[in-house]
C-alpha cells in the first residue's frame, strides 16, 4: 500500500491527483498543514509495516522523521520524498529523498511537476497532454510564474481549489483528466469564478487601507492582517506599495504568518527562515513565534496605515519631469523633479536633500520609505503650483 502524506494547498493536491491517477485504489492520500505533517508522518512511521511504501511530497520532513524514515528504509521499507523547496536541498543527502528547485530550462519547479515526472520516468503512468496541462497549470501558479505569462487559467484553477472541499475538487479534476482533451472549466465553474473574482476585488481593495510599514531588520516591510486570499493579495499589496521589499500578511488566530514579494532581489524564504519557517523565494511562510509577533504585530499596532496614491490624477503624475507632489501626515509637502543634469531631486517643504538620485523610481522610493509619503490628488498639487 502506498500513503501519500502532501500539503493542503493547490500543489499539495495536485501531487495527491497524480498519486490516484498512477496508484488507483493502492493509495491512501493525507493532506497536511505545515504544522501537522512531522506529527503525522512519526504516527505513521511508528506503526508502518515494511510493505509499505511512505511518500512525502510538497513538505520537508523534521530532524527525528528524517532518522526514522532512515531507519524505516534500512530495515527493508520504501520512502520516498519529493519536493522543490530550498530548505529541504539537505535531504538530498538521502537516496529515498529527491529536493529539485529548478527545472534544467532554468524554470522553477513544483512539487507536481517533479511527481508527475516521476511518475512517467518510473512506467507509474502514461504520458497524457491533458494531464501534463494542468500539472503546468499548477506548477505556473505554485511559482507565481502565471503572473509573468498573463495565464488567467492557472490563477483560476487556484480560485476554484479554494473554493470548494478538496474531495469535491479532487474529483472535478480527475473527471476532467479523464474525459476531456484539453483543460477548461464548465459553465457552473466559470459562473462561480466570476463571483469569487469579484469578491476577491472586494476585499483586497479593502485591505489596501490596511497596511502599515515597518522596518524589519535590513528591509522596509508591509504588515496586514488578513485571513484569506494569501497569493493574490500579496501579489497586489507588492505592486500597490512597490517601495517595500515584501509584504508579511498575518494570521493571528491561526498563528502564522505568509510573505510574498514581487522583487527579484528579495528572498521571502530567508525571512522567513529567520523564524523557523521557509518556502520559495517570493513566497513563504512561519509560526508566529514570540520574536515574529514582537516584530511585526506589536511593533506596529499602534501605527498609522500607509495611504494610497492618488490613482485618477491627470496633472500630477509619476516620473513627471517637472516635478510631482507627495503629501505626509506631518503635512509636510515633497517635491521630486528631475534637474538640467537629469538627476532626480528631492524637496521637503522648499529644502532639497543633498542626496540626489540617479532614477525617479530611487528617489520616490527613498522618499515613501523614510517619510511614508503618497502622492497628492491634482487639487493640492494645483494649490502647490500656484502658491509656489
Amino acid at each position: 500500500m502506498y500513503h501519500l502524506f502532501t500539503h493542503n494547498d493547490l500543489d499539495g493536491v495536485g501531487c495527491g491527483i497524480v498519486a490516484k491517477l498512477a496508484f488507483g485504489e493502492e493509495v491512501v492520500v493525507s493532506y497536511n498543514s505545515i504544522g501537522r505533517l512531522n506529527q503525522n508522518v512519526g504516527a505513521f512511521l511508528e506503526q508502518a509495516k515494511i510493505e509499505d511504501t511512505l511518500i512525502v511530497t510538497d513538505l520537508s520532513v523534521d530532524e527525528d522523521n528524517e532518522k526514522m524514515i532512515s531507519q524505516f528504509v534500512e530495515d527493508g521499507g520504501k520512502a520516498l520524498l519529493i519536493d522543490h523547496h530550498k530548505s529541504a536541498l539537505h535531504l538530498n543527502e538521502h537516496d529515498w529523498a529527491s529536493v529539485t528547485v529548478e527545472q534544467e530550462d532554468g524554470k522553477q519547479t513544483a512539487a507536481t511537476s517533479l511527481f508527475y515526472q516521476y511518475a512517467i520516468e518510473n512506467n507509474l503512468l502514461e504520458p497524457s497532454s491533458i494531464v501534463a496541462e494542468f500539472v503546468e497549470l499548477v506548477r505556473q501558479y505554485d511559482t507565481w510564474e502565471w503572473e509573468v505569462n498573463k495565464n488567467a487559467t492557472a490563477k483560476r484553477l487556484n480560485d476554484l481549489f479554494f473554493m470548494i472541499p478538496i474531495e469535491e475538487f479532487e474529483m472535478k479534476i480527475a473527471q476532467k483528466l479523464s474525459t476531456a482533451e484539453s483543460f477548461t472549466f464548465d459553465e457552473v465553474e466559470q459562473t462561480l469564478l466570476k463571483v469569487e473574482e469579484s469578491r476577491v476585488d472586494r476585499y483586497i481593495n479593502r485591505k489596501k487601507r490596511e497596511v502599515y510599514q515597518a522596518t524589519v531588520g535590513p528591509h522596509t516591510a508591509g504588515v496586514v492582517h488578513a485571513e484569506s486570499y494569501h497569493s493574490e493579495l500579496g501579489n497586489e499589496l507588492s505592486k500597490e506599495f512597490s517601495h517595500l521589499d515584501y509584504i508579511a500578511i498575518l494570521m493571528v488566530g491561526s498563528k502564522r504568518i505568509s510573505f510574498r514579494t514581487i522583487h527579484d532581489d528579495i528572498d521571502v524564504s530567508e525571512v522567513a527562515g529567520k523564524y523557523d519557517g521557509g518556502g520559495h523565494q517570493k513566497a513563504a511562510g512561519c509560526t508566529m513565534s514570540e520574536k515574529a509577533f514582537s516584530q511585526f504585530v506589536e511593533k506596529t499596532f499602534f501605527a498609522d496605515p500607509l495611504k494610497r496614491d492618488a490613482h485618477k490624477n491627470q496633472l500630477n503624475v509619476k516620473e513627471s519631469p517637472e516635478g510631482c507632489l507627495y503629501s505626509t501626515r506631518e503635512k509636510q509637502d515633497i517635491f521630486i523633479f528631475e534637474d538640467e543634469e537629469e538627476q532626480w531631486i528631492v524637496e521637503i517643504n522648499g529644502k532639497q536633500l543633498k542626496k540626489a538620485f540617479d532614477t525617479f523610481m530611487e528617489a520616490e522610493k527613498y522618499m515613501k520609505r523614510k517619510y511614508a509619503a503618497w502622492l497628492a490628488h491634482d487639487e493640492r498639487y494645483e494649490e502647490f503650483v500656484n502658491k509656489g
